[in-house]
């Protein structure tokens, strides 16, 4: 026998991390970043994430702090190239979303092609991942940005980043310290997301 489920007025202190979540825009991203021991913990625990095949179809590179600024820099010559109509303004925006965050990381989806695996499978595993960091690094008192954009499609970015043919960007992770509080956004009611099938 089943129960329908309601939500609770009193949330399971358990599920604070969860429930506390939420993106601080770059912009509001201040050090401290995530120093290597913090980080270490952040990915070992970000990628505990279902793999189906132990095939591990992901991998994190960081861009360090003394290389963002020839980074964004390059970013933008990619993004003269593929859009010569391209503003000012978007410059600025590259600038100051790829120049200017505390701590930058990569997630990276690696294919395995031609395996019984399907590739979207594959690609959640990762995308799994770029939710999981988020999570780690609010727990250890960090904010985070997962972020995608013009940049994670582009082919002058994929080589500017040495990706294989079978790996494509799956997030741009942005994290240090938040500058300033994230207003809570409306949330889905659970009655809009949630049923019962009924055969």
């Amino acid at each position: 026998m089943t129960q329908d489920i309601s939500p609770h007025s009193q949330p399971d202190p358990r599920l604070t991390v969860l429930n506390e979540r939420r993106s601080t825009p770059v912009l509001a991203l201040q050090t401290p970043a995530p120093d290597p021991e913090a980080l270490a913990q952040i990915i070992a625990a970000a990628t505990r994430v279902p793999d189906h095949g132990r095939l591990t179809p992901w991998r994190i590179l960081e861009i360090p702090s003394e290389r963002r600024e020839s980074f964004a820099a390059a970013v933008q010559n990619c993004h003269r190239a593929s859009d010569p109509d391209v503003t000012d303004a978007a410059l600025e925006k590259d600038a100051q979303r790829f120049g200017n965050s505390p701590m930058l990381l990569v997630v990276i989806s690696c294919i395995h092609e031609n395996h019984k695996v399907p590739e979207f499978e594959q690609t959640l595993s990762g995308a799994c991942v770029c939710f999981a960091l988020l999570q780690a690094a609010q727990a250890l008192g960090f904010a985070g940005q997962w972020l995608t954009g013009w940049a994670a499609y582009d082919a002058g970015i994929a080589r500017l980043l040495g990706l294989a043919e079978n790996e494509c960007v799956l997030g741009f992770m942005h994290f240090g310290t938040a500058s300033q509080a994230v207003p809570e956004r409306a949330r889905p009611a659970l009655s809009d997301i949630y049923d019962r099938w009924k055969a």
